[in-house]
């Protein structure tokens, strides 16, 4: 589902501002996981849990989303589903000197794979990517991702996954509503199309890609589990061909078959 967020995305700027677009989205998902929350009977988390619950919701929903969103204006779905996918690398590194993780020499071997999957793939969106501001914005959404990635990992002993994954949506929603002003205007000028682009892009890949994502990582090292991430990129070039008409490339394809290789290696030898 994540992977079809990058085309989802580009629909949506095509009448939302970036800001806009992470606020309603998340508005959306947000409303979705307290829904799902109640059901299940989980309450609040404890107050002592708040400062490191906002600081997780800032960095994976707010600084990931919005960064994103803002670098696809001027990058396409298909590079900055790679740019993202370096996430596992910057997390692997996290998570070894943070949280004392481990991975063998295979693991790392097949984050190699994995990375020169993924440079082919970039070498066939056109001669590469180019560090533009777009670039850098995607990439400091790809460091967000990680510290959330990371930061989260030990309150999942403690918490239902499904739970922590809604205080840490609905928190980084509340750092989103800076860009409440501008959004009844845009959302009354939006076309259908557009709106539904970003009310999927808030449950789909939103509220039960991540609720998915953190029952993953309450169970698994957040280094290997991250690996899974290169699929990302192979997904999102063809949803994006389907969807908004950006065409692969036999150099994309040819990098997709190495980046799922460095998937295997790394989940297969590497634990």
């Amino acid at each position: 589902m994540w992977a079809s967020a990058f085309a989802g995305i580009k629909a949506g700027l095509a009448a939302y501002s970036p800001g806009e677009l992470a606020l309603l989205r998340f508005l959306c998902g947000s409303a979705s996981m307290a829904l799902f929350a109640r059901s299940r009977g989980f309450g609040l988390p404890a107050r002592q849990d708040l400062p490191h619950i906002l600081l997780v919701g800032f960095l994976g929903f707010t600084v990931y989303h919005v960064f994103l969103n803002y670098g696809e204006q001027s990058v396409s779905a298909g590079a900055a589903s790679l740019i993202v996918s370096f996430t596992p690398v910057m997390t692997a590194f996290l998570a070894v000197f943070l949280l004392g993780e481990r991975l063998r020499p295979a693991g790392w071997a097949g984050i190699a794979v994995s990375v020169a999957g993924v440079a082919l793939i970039s070498l066939g969106e056109g001669g590469g990517i180019a560090l533009n501001p777009g670039c850098i914005l995607v990439l400091i959404s790809s460091l967000g991702s990680s510290l959330y990635n990371v930061f989260q990992k030990p309150f999942l002993k403690r918490y239902d996954p499904i739970a922590f994954t809604a205080y840490a949506m609905t928190a980084g929603t509340v750092f989103m509503l800076v860009f409440a002003p501008g959004l009844p205007a845009a959302i009354r000028g939006a076309p259908l199309e557009a709106t539904l682009s970003v009310i999927y892009l808030g449950v789909f890949p939103g509220a039960i890609a991540y609720s998915t994502w953190t029952y993953a990582l309450s169970r698994m090292p957040a280094s290997r589990l991250t690996t899974s991430l290169y699929i990302s990129p192979v997904l999102a070039i063809a949803i994006a061909w389907l969807w908004i008409g950006e065409v692969p490339t036999v150099l994309s394809i040819l990098g997709g078959v190495v980046t799922l290789a460095g998937v295997l290696l790394t989940n297969t030898w590497g634990k």
